[in-house]
């Protein structure tokens, strides 16, 4: 195949579709398989974001990102080049395994979610070898036919070579929050993009209508592959990433004060320099939790795996930690609270009885029209048995979330009229006239209070009800939205979706997580309220749309905690609700599949739609959900709860040993003639003690912990660290006087019985801080275990080894072992104590409202 021709790179809205077709080599009949093969090769895949080959490279070297990292090893260097060969080569091979266990951890990590996302990837419509096929969005190649419809998102800058009634969304671009009519045309190459009518850009979406578009520019040549790393820096922290970035300033403040003291002190007693700058840079290492962006993403990446069994497919990992924070789930109800699958009940006339005629034009009307296929219509056509009529149509005017109907003028030999249905009350108020059921038209005037007492009852009754009209149209004149008046009513379509079996048990399951369901749905409240009784809420609370636009923001938030449901809601109120109840101290999930669902998945803390959703919802939502099931969702949030439970037991467990470490160094520092550690001591006690708590990620997560939504504390995180870091000073201290008051220890004891101590209680006491419970009450998981005897087992060898004289270990007396079970056994046992003390306390002041649950 010949190189394809770039006739206007920047305008290609100026072209015709003859221009633009010829420039690409290509027809609007679409490309062949074997041509977009080829040009998939020449442009690449049809996406944002940075080639993935050279990922791996970027993220090894990214674990040598830290400037305390990067000074020990300049500091190795430079000790190597004043002679110390043999420890500048074990320092530099202690931190190139560290580095390489977190590459290994979070390249795995990032490879699970990439498998994991692929199963919600969006899809489209393109024309290849003459036929419509679905392909993901990444496949699309310049000179394809893409077909687009309701709720799609617009894959590629684009053509548009047909449409009809075609609103996209492009606030991304030009901040425009209503939709834009675009048509097919030629326009100059100055018109500037909010004016570009005949074209589509990537990271917009359909609102209504539909179009077959000419794919002009893919990935990064894209307007929105242009500004994309403006786009991307803009998505918000979780609450999760705050927390863990103020975490990460507040240990490297410490870290870094505490190693100045500690440096200024050897120097001070005439330490060799350059061994003190050594063993401070090895100690701020060796006391920050160096592999803590390894770990989370190891938890977060398990957690998403174990997830996805429950059919739950996370996209952005952050999110799981607000997924089991969630304490307020906002969904519609269809789908959810309902069986999902829409049932016709009947259509009656203006009086309230069976019509077939209303059945037949409710038929033509969805049976006919191309835009969004919804339930409503599947439904109905299911629901018409009889023959079917002969009819083409002439124009459609599709359903759009401002009108709130859909319109269809057909046609045969001798009729000519336009069917219109949608909500009762906006069909209503475009029509003058009543068809009743034995044919006679009459003013509406008369009849529409019947209308509107029936259409209560029928809504009371829990059913769904629609209205119909009809008008005479013209065969030489296509309908169009200026027609939808003086229309002729002609009756109701009544639909029913019965609540699930067995979501009354459900909702008591979430409501004992402590996550409160509130229903937002579009549904006028009368069957809202029958469908709520239905599921076991007593006397509920439910506020309509009409009433909020009445209230203002402080009364609105004041009453959402209380209400349980929304009824009658206008799209844009969705996202006031949502902003309201965060503003109220919530954390809140919404569940939404529609096209006006993605601001308000936006808004949330959570955003979770379903595999079936549109593609704009699957695209703004954070979890997808392979099942539109509440328990499933159940089931996701104590995955949820789970990752972010042993997130934690690494973040406790790091805190209690290494800031322990902090002080204990300081005052070894001061009256010991040595260093208390060789630099290469440190990094091998703190590459064995990150050793079993890489694990972390599959240990067995307490009862307790998944009873109610977890939030991040740093206020409790602090106090923990510094009670528990004490605690840790306090038996190395007990270990410094067996040493140099009963053992007589010289410099290579001393190290060597401080660090086999050292590692042993950091590895034992992990087991203690992971769980509230009594340790022996909470058994670790196997791979922890496992874990934490071998390193038991490797330290206390050690100084048998040949590697020992590496290190600068010696064998220890026998008597030492002895005192050291007897500190280590203290350890724990106080430990427990202090655990006890603490939660006590800590309960009292959560119970007084000063803490969040932890």
């Amino acid at each position: 195949m010949e190189k394809i021709k770039d006739t206007a790179p920047g305008s290609f809205w100026q072209l015709s579709e003859a221009e633009a077709t010829s420039g690409l080599n290509c027809s609007n009949k679409g490309l062949s398989g074997q041509e977009a093969a080829v040009r998939r090769k020449q442009y690449g895949p049809n996406t944002i974001k940075a080639n993935g080959r050279s990922s791996g490279f970027f993220l090894f070297l990214s674990q040598f990102k830290s400037p305390v990292t990067i000074m020990l090893i300049v500091a190795a260097l430079l000790s190597a080049a004043l002679g110390d060969v043999a420890d500048t080569v074990i320092i530099l091979t202690i931190v190139l395994i560290s580095s390489l266990l977190g590459f290994w951890q979070e390249r795995g990590a990032a490879n699970a979610v990439a498998e994991l996302l692929k199963m919600v990837a969006l899809h489209c419509a393109v024309l290849r070898d003459g036929k419509s096929r679905e392909i993901s969005l990444d496949g699309v190649v310049p000179g394809d036919i893409v077909l687009l419809s309701a709720g799609d998102v617009i894959p590629a800058d684009s053509l548009i070579l047909d449409s009809q009634e075609l609103f996209v969304d492009e606030a991304a671009f030009t901040g425009e929050t209503y939709p834009v009519e675009k048509n097919a045309g030629v326009l100059p190459a100055d018109t500037p993009l909010a004016k570009r009518t005949n074209a589509l850009f990537m990271g917009s979406h359909v609102i209504s209508g539909k179009a077959s578009v000419l794919v002009m520019k893919t990935g990064l040549q894209t307007e929105f592959g242009k500004i994309s790393a403006g786009l991307q820096a803009k998505v918000p922290e979780t609450d999760f990433e705050k927390g863990i970035r103020k975490f990460g300033y507040m240990l490297m403040e410490i870290t870094l004060v505490l190693v100045l003291v500690i440096f200024a002190i050897n120097v001070f007693l005439h330490k060799p320099v350059l061994d003190s700058f050594l063993f401070s840079l090895a100690l701020a290492v060796g006391l920050t939790p160096q592999l803590l962006p390894a770990i989370i993403s190891v938890n977060l990446a398990t957690g998403a795996r174990r997830m996805a069994k429950q059919k739950v497919i996370v996209k952005r990992l952050s999110s799981i930690q607000n997924f089991g924070s969630m304490d307020i789930l906002c969904s519609d109800k269809t789908g959810t609270i309902t069986a999902g699958k829409v049932k016709l009940k009947d259509t009656l006339d203006s009086n309230g009885q069976h019509s077939d005629k209303v059945l037949q034009y409710a038929w033509l009307n969805a049976s006919l029209q191309q835009g969004f296929h919804n339930p409503i219509d599947e439904a109905i056509c299911l629901g018409h048995k009889g023959a079917k009529p002969a009819y083409t149509v002439q124009t459609e005017i599709p359903y759009d979330f401002i009108r709130k109907r859909l319109t269809i003028q057909v046609k045969n030999g001798k009729e000519n009229f336009a069917v219109t249905k949608g909500a009762l009350r906006i069909v209503l108020d475009i029509c003058t006239k009543i068809e009743s059921g034995d044919g006679k038209v009459s003013s509406l005037v008369a009849g529409k209070e019947a209308i509107l007492k029936q259409y209560e009852a029928l809504s009371a009754a829990g059913f769904r009800t629609l209205g119909v009209a009809y008008k005479p149209g013209d065969a030489a004149k296509d309908f169009t939205k200026a027609d939808e008046k003086d229309m002729v009513f002609l009756g109701f379509i009544t639909l029913f979706d019965p609540p699930k079996p067995g979501v009354a048990a459900t909702l008591g399951k979430l409501n004992n997580l402590g996550v409160k369901l509130k229903i937002i749905t579009g549904d006028n409240a009368l069957v809202a309220k029958s469908l709520a009784l239905q599921i076991g809420i007593e006397k509920p609370l439910i506020l309509t749309g009409a009433a909020m636009q009445k209230m203002s923001n402080a009364a609105l938030s004041h009453q959402a905690p209380l209400t349980d449901i929304f009824a009658e809601v206008e799209p844009n109120q969705k996202e006031r609700i949502i902003t309201l109840l965060k503003k109220a101290g919530h954390v809140v999930g919404f569940m939404g599949d529609g096209i006006n669902d993605a601001p308000a998945l936006h808004t949330a803390d959570v955003g979770i739609s379903v595999d079936t959703a549109v593609d704009v919802a699957k695209e703004a939502a954070d979890i997808v959900l392979l099942s539109r099931d509440l328990d499933v969702l159940v089931d996701g949030i104590i995955e949820g709860r789970k990752t972010f439970a042993n997130t934690m037991k690494y973040i406790f467990m790091a805190t209690s040993a290494n800031f322990g470490n902090m002080f204990s160094m300081a005052g070894a520092s001061l009256f010991l003639k040595f260093l208390p550690l060789l630099p290469k001591q440190i990094l091998l006690t703190n590459l064995m003690t990150d050793f079993p708590e890489m694990t972390i990620a599959t240990d067995r997560v307490d009862a307790l912990n998944i009873q109610s939504p977890q939030r991040w504390d740093l206020g409790f995180i602090k106090r923990f660290m510094i009670t528990f870091g004490l605690l840790s000073s306090v038996f190395d201290y007990l270990t410094f006087g067996v040493l140099l008051l009963i053992i007589h220890a010289d410099e290579k004891v001393f190290q060597t019985g401080w660090f086999i101590e050292s590692v042993i209680s950091a590895t034992l006491i992990v087991l203690v801080v992971r769980t509230r419970l009594p340790f022996f009450k909470s058994l670790p998981g196997k791979y922890l275990l496992v874990a934490t005897v071998a390193v038991l087992l490797l330290v206390l060898a050690l100084p048998l080894m040949p590697a020992a004289l590496w290190f600068g270990f010696t064998r220890l007396p026998l008597t030492y072992y002895s005192w050291m079970l007897l500190i280590i056994a203290a350890y724990m046992f106080s430990a427990e104590l202090a655990k006890y003390w603490f939660y006590r306390k800590m309960n009292k002041a959560m119970s007084g409202g000063g803490l969040r649950k932890q």
